[in-house]
């Protein structure tokens, strides 16, 4: 293959327009979906957002996730996670993203080949018995293919597009960019900080693109299911991995859509369902991580029976307290309990200048209530009460942190595969038994002998120091000696916005002295003139004018609107 047919045939999305006009395809995208409520989630009636009716306006959903498409990876990428996001996405666009494809032609094989030689640092046929150069599957980040290892074991070797690195990259800039201009200069902006998103899914996006990261995620995963049987991660080749290319045992089976009702009545899925229910909520309650994408076609049924899981590259990592606080929200949910579940969805989030905290109380208490008064294999939807959260609190003005929105994601993600393996769970009941357990396991590590040692640590600490402090605070109050001091004053920004109006103040009557002084000696009769005028007076008319016209276009164009006043619950 010369040169110009390869690089006729490269991927097409290395051909994608740069710089100044790549910022502007992507302005007129947003601008043109603005009206629709998107990135906002706000702009629509919260009936009829409910009732799931399209509203009348210039972008359908349909055309929407076309465009995002036709955009390009990073966008669909984006769509991807946009999905996970009732509080910027409207109802009925949220619905056409999860029907979202990421199929795309494949790469022709010379640049598989020559991605896989270079990060591994040997030649395709010295790595592999064999290599298939048709691809098992096509993404718009990678493509798979099957290969055979020297000793005979099947492999799936994921290889990472060429450029695609640089092409996410030079997206994001220009997004960050564009997110950092809509929190300065709008109030939804302001309101759902586009900036912190961005940059949080830029850092999840870059951590996607490293497979060798990945191959830890398998890896991890796989010890931390060893518990459930049941349920099956391939393991990493870790001498065939590199930062572009994946190498992982090759698991064959059937798709969890794809199997028929035949094969469901022969064998009872329902352990399947159930194992992978409560292997998730390990994940994340006990371990901390959430796998950010387990959708069905994530998930195999495989021949001996047992549920494989795959594409674990988008994993986000819950910190200890953040994970206590979403664990207490959910077993309140599920026990019926709206007032706590507001309370602790108040106490992670952070209360903007217009939080209505009285109406937030009131509607999640009575969604809660519904939620709560069904039960059955008919019950509402866990995942759904965890959106539907999200978007309430949105719309009161709370905001609230993205793993609460990823955990309604991957519950809805995991009740649809758990009614694909076996329409009648009660997947309810299977996760309220499941917290349970959890609670009860954190109640037994929280009582275990090193941790009571460490908290009796700290009340012998306090006990032998409390008597001379309280002694001491006695003597001052005593004594009337005693003092607060207030530090850090003169560096804070009180100080520096008091100074800068005291400098404009000062300037504006240098300003007028000179006007009114220019314009005294106007009268003045002397020989030096200046286009008719005293030289000195209109010198003097000049220099005031410039400067009284520095102070308006400063006032105009350089002070800034205070932040809306926020307030973070406690950590």
């Amino acid at each position: 293959m010369n040169t110009s047919e390869s690089a006729h045939d490269n991927d097409t999305v290395a051909h994608q327009p740069r710089g100044i006009a790549r910022t502007t395809q992507i302005l007129r995208f947003l601008v043109k979906y603005r009206s629709a409520g998107v990135f906002s989630g706000l702009d629509l009636d919260a009936d009829g957002a409910a009732d799931g009716e399209t509203p009348a306006t210039e972008g359908k959903p349909e055309e929407f996730v076309d465009d995002l498409e036709a955009l390009g990876p990073t966008f669909i990428k984006i769509g991807q996670a946009l999905s996970t996001r009732p509080d910027m996405v409207p109802p009925p666009f949220l619905v056409a993203l999860e029907r979202m494809q990421d199929d795309v032609a494949p790469i022709p094989f010379e640049q598989v080949r020559e991605v896989v030689e270079s990060e591994l640092g040997v030649r395709i046929s010295k790595a592999f018995a064999q290599f298939d150069e048709q691809p098992l599957g096509c993404a718009s980040l990678a493509q798979v293919h099957r290969a055979t290892l020297r000793d005979g074991r099947l492999v799936a070797v994921k290889v990472q597009r060429p450029g695609i690195v640089d092409i996410m990259r030079a997206d994001l800039d220009a997004l960050a960019h564009l997110a950092g201009g809509a929190d300065r200069m709008t109030d939804i902006g302001r309101r759902l900080r586009f900036a912190d998103w961005v940059q949080e899914f830029r850092r999840t996006l870059l951590a996607e693109l490293d497979y060798q990261a990945e191959a830890e995620n398998l890896e991890r995963f796989g010890q931390h299911l060893q518990g459930y049987p049941e349920l099956l991660v391939p393991a990493p080749v870790w001498d065939l991995t590199a930062r572009r290319v994946l190498t992982m045992e090759l698991v064959q089976g059937t798709k969890v859509t794809e199997i028929s009702g035949l094969r469901r009545t022969e064998h009872d899925m329902s352990g399947l369902a159930s194992a992978l229910m409560r292997g998730y909520l390990d994940q994340v309650f006990v371990h901390g991580e959430i796998h950010a994408d387990p959708h069905p076609g994530n998930l195999l049924v495989t021949n001996d029976g047992r549920l494989a899981l795959f594409d674990l590259g988008m994993v986000a990592h819950v910190p200890p307290k953040r994970r206590e606080r979403l664990l207490k929200l959910l077993f309140a949910a599920v026990d019926g309990r709206g007032e706590e579940v507001a309370a602790e969805a108040i106490a992670m989030g952070t209360r903007l200048e217009d939080f209505d905290e009285a109406r937030f109380l009131r509607e999640v208490g009575q969604m809660v209530a519904t939620y709560a008064a069904r039960s059955g294999a008919g019950s509402l939807s866990e995942g759904r009460l965890m959106i539907d959260l999200v978007g309430r609190s949105t719309m009161c003005g709370l905001r609230t942190p993205p793993e609460m929105s990823l955990l309604g994601k991957t519950l809805l993600n995991l009740e649809q595969v758990s009614h694909a393996l076996d329409p009648d769970l009660d997947v309810k009941a299977v996760i309220e038994r499941h917290l349970e357990h959890v609670m009860r396991e954190r109640l037994k590590k929280a009582l275990s002998p090193s941790n009571l040692a460490s908290e009796l640590i700290d009340v012998q600490a306090l006990l032998r120091e409390a008597p001379r402090k309280v002694s001491d605070v006695l003597s001052l109050l005593a004594e009337n000696r005693m003092q607060v001091r207030m530090t850090g004053l003169e560096e804070s920004h009180l100080m520096e916005n008091l100074q800068k109006i005291a400098n404009r103040v000062s300037a504006a009557l240098v300003t007028a002295a000179l006007i009114v002084a220019s314009a005294m000696m106007m009268q003045v009769d002397t020989d030096s003139r200046l286009f008719g005028y005293p030289a000195i007076a209109l010198v003097l008319f000049i220099i005031g004018a410039g400067l009284g016209i520095s102070i308006v276009a400063s006032a105009l164009f350089g002070d800034r609107k205070a932040r809306p006043r926020e307030e973070r619950g406690p950590r």
